[in-house]
């Protein structure tokens, strides 16, 4: 097999061990009603469900990357996709919602291996432009699956429950699993890893926060992750019930959102060669600036149709410039490559969550989710221009 198929097959499995965690936050968010119902819970409890699986994933991320460099990426790798599956099977079997919280929580700590590790093999085995399209790559798939992942949910519950969707989640991950073990290779030499120390692990994240370019960067990134999170924890009840969308209509909705933001990802890797990344950055971070600002005037005057326009503007360019923010955090920290995806990853999923829940608090109210995300696009904006003014 070439070079460049190797490659191709390696950046396939890690865009799927990529995508589970964020797959695993979304895939049953248009059963949300059907769960709070079928467990007796209230919109806000069932909401923390998805606050729970992200502090997972941002908790996780702290503890593995960092973990890798020491012992290497495949046991981690390989530990977290199992603990997934076990965790998938119990939310499935849950009998209320507390119990529901507590193996999301555990569910997203296991789906975060697969995020913080593809960035942190691609990183061990590429370099320059290689690497920066990889990670691009990694992601934007981390992007777009939260997005695609309500669209496939909503199909899958036109023949089972919200339960089945774990079930199905368990099973994905058994496959990814099978294919993981014999596709991806250990990628961190023995003479690379660092010694497990507590003292060595909280040097390295201070050496990071520090870097007032990298917390500048890492801030951008999650911030514009914060928009899409509040979008994507508040939409089902913002729509269904406030709005008076089907399930259908629903899932027709973050299609279209899909397809927006899957075009300026792909418009956006073709001119990663041609335009500079801050460039690329400043575009998106306006876009989403004037979408979010035009949706909240629009959720206090024209209503429906003009939250719909201008929720489109302003997510379809979150993928692109999470895609691209991340590899100008990670460029300078090579040496430590595992804390400083963990750090970036954990940032991202850490306020994603908190966005969630303070989204949440507005019920089905459309003018607060534009608030957040409208708040959330201002300091994303804020932080990448201090970066860039950093020294």
């Amino acid at each position: 097999m070439s070079a460049a198929a190797r490659r191709g097959r390696l950046a396939v499995v890690l865009g799927a061990l990529s995508a589970f965690g964020p797959i695993t936050t979304d895939l049953y968010l248009p059963s949300l009603p059907e769960a709070a119902a079928d467990l007796h819970a209230s919109q806000p409890q069932i909401q923390v469900t998805l606050t729970t699986c992200l502090i997972g994933l941002a908790a996780g991320q702290v503890l593995i990357g960092p973990l890798s460099d020491s012992v290497g990426r495949r046991r981690p790798m390989i530990a977290g996709v199992a603990l997934f599956v076990v965790s998938s099977l119990v939310c499935a079997m849950a009998p209320s919602v507390y119990l529901l919280d507590a193996f999301r929580l555990v569910q997203g700590l296991a789906g975060s291996a697969g995020v913080v590790l593809g960035l942190a093999i691609v990183r061990d085995q590429f370099s320059g432009v290689a690497a920066a399209q990889l990670i691009s790559a990694l992601i934007a798939v981390t992007g777009l699956a939260p997005i695609f992942a309500p669209v496939i949910g909503a199909q899958l519950l036109r023949v089972m429950d919200w339960r089945g969707l774990f079930y199905v989640l368990a099973g994905l991950v058994v496959a990814l699993t099978a294919v993981a073990v014999a596709w991806v290779p250990e990628s961190l030499p023995l003479d690379r890893r660092n010694p497990l120390r507590l003292r060595l692990l909280g040097a390295g994240f201070a050496q990071l926060s520090k870097d007032q370019r990298f917390m500048g960067y890492a801030g951008a990134a999650a911030f514009a992750f914060a928009v899409m999170f509040s979008y994507i924890s508040t939409s089902p009840f913002v729509f269904q019930e406030h709005f008076g969308f089907s399930q259908t209509q629903f899932s027709l909705l973050f299609a279209a959102n899909a397809v927006g933001m899957l075009a300026v990802n792909l418009v956006g890797s073709r001119l990663m060669t041609r335009v500079s990344s801050v460039t690329i950055v400043r575009v998106c971070l306006a876009g989403i600036g004037v979408g979010t600002v035009a949706m909240l005037v629009s959720a206090l005057t024209v209503g429906l149709w003009g939250v719909v326009i201008f929720l489109f503007f302003a997510v379809m360019w979150v993928g692109l410039v999470r895609a691209t923010l991340s590899p100008l955090a990670l460029e300078d920290h090579g040496a430590i490559a595992g804390s400083a995806s963990a750090l970036v990853g954990a940032s991202q999923f850490a306020l994603g969550g908190l966005a969630a829940a303070i989204a949440g608090t507005g019920g089905a109210d459309p003018t607060t989710l534009a608030v957040v995300m409208t708040v959330c696009a201002a300091i994303a904006i804020a932080s990448f221009f201090a970066a860039r003014h950093a020294h």
